[in-house]
């Protein structure tokens, strides 16, 4: 057995020979590396950094998204929920409408005597805790007096103020009638509110042949992009 003794040897005679296997190897011998070398690391580093963050806050802006797109989801499954719970529990409703999806022939309603509809509505609007629960009778009043669907308004306030929920202070105004920039329509009380809006939906939409949800839209909200449209159409269904 051969026995190398390393103690024997002097110590630079170690240091010299790494120094020439690094040369063979073409590693810089400046320590701890070479300036080039330590720039394009600090480069690539800070390259890093910045995607991170990037990524970071493209994920927090696509969390908060999908938070609002959840809250708009369930929102739409709760409205749904109530067309369920109509049908489980309201066979003594005698209301009947003929009510298309898209609405494109309009919507009828025949009146029944003894009909349900404020009871109807009334549950819609106890159920979303709305102010406009004690001026149900009002809503279907001008409803009949204008000739119109009784949902119609109750659907409109819903899509524009969440049933009256969101409102500008003091101006009774659910269905966001004459709003508009920093121009806003006030009315002396929601029964006030109620017999306008109707007669301007009567006079000024009905008509005038605009008796779709989005045939109404294209006048009443230009900007909306169908959303409009879509929720009406859902409240309405709510509502049957």
């Amino acid at each position: 057995m051969v026995v190398i003794k390393i103690s024997s040897y002097p110590i630079d005679i170690y240091l010299k020979r790494v120094l020439k296997v690094a040369l063979r190897a073409h590693i810089s011998l400046d320590f701890p590396f070479s300036l080039l070398y330590i720039k394009t690391m600090i480069r690539k580093v800070m390259m890093l950094f910045v995607v991170y963050l990037f990524l970071n806050i493209l994920n927090l802006f696509l969390i908060d998204k999908t938070f609002v797109y959840a809250n708009t989801r369930k929102d739409f499954a709760q409205v749904l929920g109530e067309i369920t719970d109509r049908k489980n529990n309201g066979q003594n409703y005698q209301f009947t409408a003929s009510y298309k999806a898209d609405l494109s022939e309009g919507y009828t309603a025949e009146i029944k005597p003894g009909d349900a509809r404020a009871a109807n509505l009334k549950a819609f609007l106890r159920k979303y805790n709305s102010d406009l629960y004690n001026h149900a009778e009002k809503i279907i009043e001008v409803s009949d007096k204008y000739q119109f669907d009784y949902r119609l308004l109750p659907a409109i306030a819903m899509q524009e103020s969440n049933l009256c929920r969101l409102i500008p202070e003091n101006s009774y105004n659910c269905w966001g009638w004459g709003i508009y920039g920093t121009t806003v329509t006030r009315f002396d009380s929601y029964d006030d509110a109620i017999e306008t809006v109707a007669k301007g939906l009567k006079k000024n939409y009905i008509d005038q042949g605009l008796v779709t949800a989005s045939a109404i839209m294209a006048k009443y909200t230009p900007s909306s992009k169908g959303s409009w449209q879509h929720g009406v159409n859902t409240f309405l269904k709510a509502l049957e």
